[in-house]
């Protein structure tokens, strides 16, 4: 038996340090490609002028932040629920549900519930955001029980809170009501390589096309949603509610 030593064992450990130093490299490559086109805004914010400021035609996007859902920019009323609630009310005496504060992940589960324990005549919104998914699974049950949406005076419906408003079988803003869209993120907050990160906002994109569409909503909507940054947000004017069929009366 030969008494020289075994080197099998390093090499084996030099072969798993190389390999675990060119998964860290082609890791951090991934990530840098991923983070690439957020560096600038990140770096310079927007400019835009803030929420609270009034809109015209042809002047419609402000500033939005959209790391902070519950109140994204002055003129969110501050005490805005982090998650979004549901309050039985009366409207011009009719069963009415209103939906008020953040859509945070799962709250489309619980808020199903409650429209399907209730049936009202009319849901109330009054949202800066949050959840795509979320807000299309509430979008749909709303409809499914043939219930009407409105805004009132003064409310918010921003970001994702449209595509629940889209779920009315009738849909009606107050005029001094804001209703805003601009690009989403879809699925959860993890790191994905470039091209099953591109395939995952796709796939989003694709699903509220088809919800918009099947809940009678013009997808010119989508012209100002898919161009307009998350960190901003275009706030449709009248007209555009009416020519879109965002809004029914």
């Amino acid at each position: 038996m030969s008494d020289a030593p075994d080197r099998h064992p390093n090499a084996t450990r030099r072969t798993l340090r190389w390999l675990l130093g060119a998964q860290l490299m082609l890791a951090g490559l991934l990530i840098l490609v991923e983070i690439a086109p957020t560096i600038p805004r990140l770096l310079a914010p927007s400019s835009l002028p803030e929420l609270d400021l009034p809109t015209r035609p042809g002047d419609q996007t402000r500033r939005y932040r959209p790391r902070n859902p519950s109140n994204p920019g002055p003129g969110i009323d501050p005490d805005m629920p982090r998650r979004l609630l549901a309050e039985e009310i009366t409207v011009d005496g009719r069963p009415a549900l209103q939906l008020r504060g953040a859509i945070s992940p799962g709250d489309g589960a619980r808020i199903v519930e409650e429209l399907r324990r209730l049936e009202p005549d009319l849901v109330t919104l009054e949202s800066p955001g949050g959840s795509v998914s979320d807000a299309l699974e509430i979008g749909r049950t709303i409809r499914g029980i043939g219930a009407e949406t409105r805004l009132a005076d003064a409310s918010i419906c921003l970001s994702a809170c449209p595509y629940i408003f889209a779920g009315g079988t009738a849909r009606q803003i107050a005029d001094s009501a804001r209703l805003g869209v601009h690009q989403h993120s879809f699925g959860e907050s993890t790191i994905l390589p470039a091209f099953l990160a591109v395939e995952d906002v796709q796939r989003g994109q694709a699903g509220v096309l088809a919800y918009l569409d099947d809940m009678g909503v013009d997808l010119r909507i989508m012209g100002p949603a898919m161009a307009t940054p998350a960190d901003e947000i275009y706030i449709l004017t009248p007209d555009e509610l009416t020519d879109w069929n965002v809004v029914t009366q």
